[in-house]
C-alpha cells in the first residue's frame, strides 16, 4: 500500500481561497449496468441477466460522444467522469476506447481529472491496474458503510473485508481515491456514526462522499418504509447526525467543500466543482444529463434512460437525447443560485447579476442573516451557513 498516501500530513487550512473564474469542462458517461440494484437506489441503474454486449456499447458512446463535439466545438476538457450503474463492471478495454473517443473530439487538459466510480465487490487488481493504463487517475468506491450489518441492510454485494481490499487496491493503484458512506440508516446512533467516521477518515486518502440516506420514491426502501416496516432516523437525530459529520471531518483536515462532500483542501472533485460552480459539461450514455452551450443559447439535455432504447437510438441518430431545452436566463440564473448556494465557497453573486440583470433583494438576504441561514464573504460572494445547507432549498426560494 502507498506510504505517501498513508503519511500525508493533514492540516486546518481554511477552505476558501480565490475561485477559479472559469468552471471548466466535463465529459460525463453514464454506464447503466449493476449486478443487483440497491433497495435505496433511484438512479438509472439496470441489472441484466445476460452479458452486455461491451463492444456495441462502446461503440455507441463513440458516436454519441462524436455528436456532442460538434454541439461543443473548441472546449478543453479538464474533468471526466465515468459513473453509473457500476462503472468497473466494464472492461478495462471498454474504458480505454471511450477515454480515447474523448481525447480525438476534444482537447483533453494534461491535468485533467478522469474519475471512475467502483463497486467493491467487483474489485480485482488485474481490472484496476487496466483501468489505471487506460488513464483513469482517480477511483470512486460506493463503500457506503463500514460494518457488515448494514451493507447486508443496504443491499450491498460486498462486506467490510472487501471494501477494505478495495480501498487498499486503490491507493496503490490510482494517484487519487475518493469513498461513499451513507449515514442516517436504521438504527444509528451519533456515538456509533462518529466511530465509523473516524475510521473511514483514517482510511481515506484525500477525499470523503458523506450522504444522508433518503428515501426515494420508487425503490424498495419507499415501500418498506411507507409500510411501517422500515424506520430511519427522525429530523432531529438527521441534524444530529449531520452537525457531528461536519465537525468531525473538519477536525480531522476533511472539511466540508460541499453539503455531502469532504476533502483535504486541494483535492476536492474538480468534475463536481463544475457542476456546482455551473459550468458545461456533456452527458453521455442512458440517462445522463448535460449543460452545453452552442447558437448563443444554453442547453439542458437529458438522454433516454432504458440502455436498450437509448443504444438503438444512437445507432439510427447518433445520440439518445430526449430532451434538448434551450433554458431562459431566468433559469439559468436560478440553477446557478442553487448550485453555487452547496458550496462553502458561496456563489459569484457578480456573474449572478450579470446573468440575471438582478440583484440580490437586500431585505430577504437580511432576514437570512439575521436567522443566521446565510454569510457574505466579501462583497461579492454568498454562502450558506450549515444551519441554511440543512434547508437549501427554501433559502434559494427567498433568495431568488
Amino acid at each position: 500500500m502507498s506510504t505517501s498516501l498513508l503519511e500525508a500530513p493533514r492540516t486546518n487550512v481554511l477552505p476558501f481561497k480565490p475561485v477559479p473564474t472559469d468552471p471548466g469542462f466535463g465529459v460525463y458517461v453514464h454506464w447503466p449496468f449493476c449486478a443487483a440494484k440497491c433497495p435505496y437506489c433511484d438512479f438509472n441503474s439496470h441489472v441484466r441477466m445476460k452479458p452486455v454486449d461491451q463492444a456495441r456499447y462502446a461503440a455507441a458512446f463513440e458516436r454519441e460522444l462524436a455528436e456532442m463535439g460538434r454541439r461543443s466545438k473548441g472546449e478543453r476538457v479538464t474533468s471526466i467522469f465515468l459513473g453509473g450503474g457500476t462503472p468497473s463492471l466494464m472492461e478495462p478495454a471498454t474504458v480505454g476506447i471511450i477515454l480515447n473517443a474523448i481525447s480525438n473530439i476534444w482537447t483533453v487538459a494534461p491535468d485533467a481529472e478522469i474519475t471512475l466510480e467502483a463497486n467493491p465487490s467487483s474489485v480485482e487488481a488485474n481490472r484496476f491496474r487496466g483501468y489505471r493504463s487506460a488513464g483513469v487517475n482517480r477511483v470512486s468506491l460506493g463503500v457506503q458503510a463500514l460494518n457488515d450489518r448494514d451493507l447486508r441492510r443496504l443491499g450491498r454485494l460486498h462486506d467490510v473485508e472487501e471494501a477494505l481490499r478495495a480501498i487498499g487496491l486503490a491507493r496503490e493503484i490510482f494517484p487519487r481515491l475518493s469513498f461513499d458512506l451513507i449515514y442516517a440508516r436504521p438504527d444509528q446512533t451519533v456515538a456509533g456514526w462518529e466511530a465509523e467516521l473516524a475510521r473511514a477518515i483514517d482510511l481515506a486518502a484525500d477525499h470523503l462522499s458523506l450522504y444522508q440516506l433518503t428515501i426515494e420514491e420508487g425503490t424498495a426502501f419507499h415501500a418498506l418504509h411507507k409500510a411501517g416496516k422500515l424506520i430511519v432516523p427522525d429530523g432531529d437525530l438527521s441534524a444530529d447526525l449531520y452537525e457531528a459529520t461536519q465537525a468531525l471531518t473538519a477536525a480531522k483536515g476533511l472539511p466540508a467543500y460541499e453539503i455531502s462532500n469532504h476533502a483535504v483542501p486541494g483535492a476536492e472533485s474538480r468534475h463536481n466543482l463544475t457542476y456546482w460552480r455551473y459550468g458545461h459539461y456533456a452527458g453521455v450514455g442512458p440517462g445522463a444529463h448535460g449543460r452545453l452551450s452552442w447558437d448563443g443559447y444554453r442547453y439542458a439535455t437529458a438522454n433516454e434512460a432504458l440502455p436498450e432504447t437509448w443504444l438503438q437510438m444512437v445507432e439510427d441518430w447518433d445520440h439518445g437525447m430526449v430532451v434538448e431545452e434551450a433554458l431562459s436566463i431566468a433559469e439559468q440564473a436560478d440553477e446557478l443560485l442553487l448550485m453555487g448556494l452547496r458550496l462553502a465557497e458561496g456563489v459569484d453573486l457578480k456573474r449572478w447579476r450579470e446573468l440575471s440583470g438582478r440583484v440580490i433583494d437586500p431585505r430577504s438576504e437580511r432576514d437570512l442573516v439575521e436567522n443566521g441561514m446565510v454569510e457574505r464573504l466579501g462583497p461579492e460572494r454568498l454562502r450558506c451557513t450549515p444551519a441554511g445547507m440543512m434547508v437549501l432549498d427554501a433559502v434559494v426560494a427567498d433568495l431568488a
